[in-house]
């Protein structure tokens, strides 16, 4: 048995019988690293190199977390609620209370987009923006399972079809460069065209969201929300402005220094040092920060241990090699099935940007033999690694979401972000990817 596919399904089926996925992830990896011939000190000494890589996300969640609390504070949620609520008066099922939810979902769609493309920040907004706008989305009935659909449609989706950012490193600097790297010829070729028919793979899967999947109402605990969002605390002029500022100086010093770490402690601090979160109690806004964050931080580090130990077994060379002997000179069949592998690594490794290098050097040659146009070659590769980013437990894509949507407890990240995007996303993406493959 392949290392990589037993632990990637391990993972997945510890995960979706309740088990908490940093728990499913350790339990994996170390089942994955036997399976690949590693004893248990060499599994160990690989999960323990790798779980640094995901230090720096976890402190950066932790301090992005006594942030948003910070934020709480301020009276910003009390605001927000007051004015859309205002808007809606006592009538909460009538028609202006559809437009106030498509609103809502456009704007999050507009922020999520220009965290990739505008203003690379990444996922730094959402636990900032999300908490916020908690107690309005459940006095709305707003799904949460879509609010994930729409935050990990727009993190996605521009990254891999629009060159601006993130969109720019994927597609360019990555992407291109590595097929490049491979063997192909690459002048001329437009990788934008080339990802077209992938992206509105995505399209699709959020219009099958919006409009079908949870286009109803669900409830949520109102009393549960408002005390998590700290509602009882009066905001005033100063308090507001000083939110403002903060989220501001937040952005300009991540932005400025490309750390989400220094980012969010600049923003804390603006709220400690004007008051608005006194000095005694900065402590316990920390704390309540680090517990809302704790569960996506902790699982980003065994993340990387997963991910570390998977590379270690050389599995991975040994799937894709493997998978090339079902298709022989099948072009459709050998198109589905590359695009699955790449499925399995990158829900795997957690990262669509990493699995590019790794599959790159062995799709390229095998795809040119079997007679794929330049075009072709770069919609398959760059989709095999953009397929699983939605829908991974360890994906920054999943976590984001979940992090800023289950603030007051009542949105689960396997049931509530994991499934609905796996199926909203991945689904067409796959269908998308082989469709380009095969018409390009």
């Amino acid at each position: 048995m392949n290392a990589v596919v037993v632990a990637v399904l391990l993972m997945l089926a510890l995960s979706l019988a309740r088990m908490h996925v940093m728990l499913s992830m350790i339990i994996a990896a170390f089942v994955g690293g036997l399976v690949g011939g590693l004893d248990i000190e060499t599994t160990l000494n690989a999960f323990n190199t790798g779980i640094g890589g995901g230090a720096n996300i976890a402190l950066s969640y932790a301090l992005l977390g006594g942030f948003a609390v910070a934020i709480s504070l301020s009276g910003l949620p009390h605001l927000l609620a007051d004015a859309i609520l205002k808007r809606l008066g006592k009538d909460v099922s009538g028609p202006q209370t559809v437009w106030l939810k498509n609103g809502l979902l456009g704007m999050l769609l507009i922020a999520a987009v220009c965290s990739q493309n505008l203003i690379p920040i990444h996922i730094a907004f959402i636990p900032i923006l999300i908490p916020p706008l908690l107690l309005v989305m459940s006095k709305l009935h707003l799904d949460r399972r879509l609010v994930a659909c729409v935050l990990t449609f727009g993190l996605v989706t521009t990254y891999m079809f629009l060159p601006v950012g993130f969109g720019n490193i994927y597609l360019n600097d990555i992407l291109l460069s590595k097929v490049s790297d491979a063997g192909l010829a690459t002048e001329g070729v437009s990788v934008v065209k080339a990802m077209a028919i992938p992206a509105l793979g995505m399209l699709t899967g959020l219009i099958i969201a919006m409009l079908v999947s949870y286009r109803g109402k669900r409830q949520y605990n109102l009393a549960l929300t408002e005390k998590t969002e700290h509602v009882e605390r009066s905001y005033n002029t100063k308090s507001l402005v000083v939110a403002s500022v903060a989220i501001v100086v937040a952005f300009v010093v991540q932005l400025w220094l490309d750390s989400m770490v220094l980012g969010a402690m600049a923003g804390f601090v603006v709220f400690s040092a004007t008051g608005v979160v006194r000095w005694n109690e900065s402590e316990g806004v920390l704390v309540d920060g680090i517990k809302m964050m704790a569960s996506i931080g902790f699982i980003m580090i065994a993340a990387s241990g997963f991910s570390e130990v998977l590379k270690t077994t050389g599995h991975i060379d040994t799937l894709v090699n493997g998978a090339t002997g079902f298709f022989g000179e099948n072009q459709a069949l050998a198109a589905f099935l590359l695009l699955v592998v790449g499925l399995l690594l990158t829900m795997g490794i957690g990262s669509s940007f990493s699995t590019i290098p790794i599959i790159a050097a062995i799709y390229v040659p095998l795809c040119i033999q079997l007679g794929f146009s330049p075009l072709a070659i770069i919609a398959l590769i760059g989709t095999a690694g953009a397929l699983g980013d939605a829908g991974s437990p360890a994906s920054d894509s999943t976590l984001g979401p979940t992090a800023g949507l289950n603030a007051d407890g009542q949105h689960n990240h396997m049931r509530d972000t994991v499934i609905p995007t796996f199926i909203h996303f991945n689904i067409p993406l796959l269908l998308a990817g082989w469709l380009a493959a095969m018409v390009l």
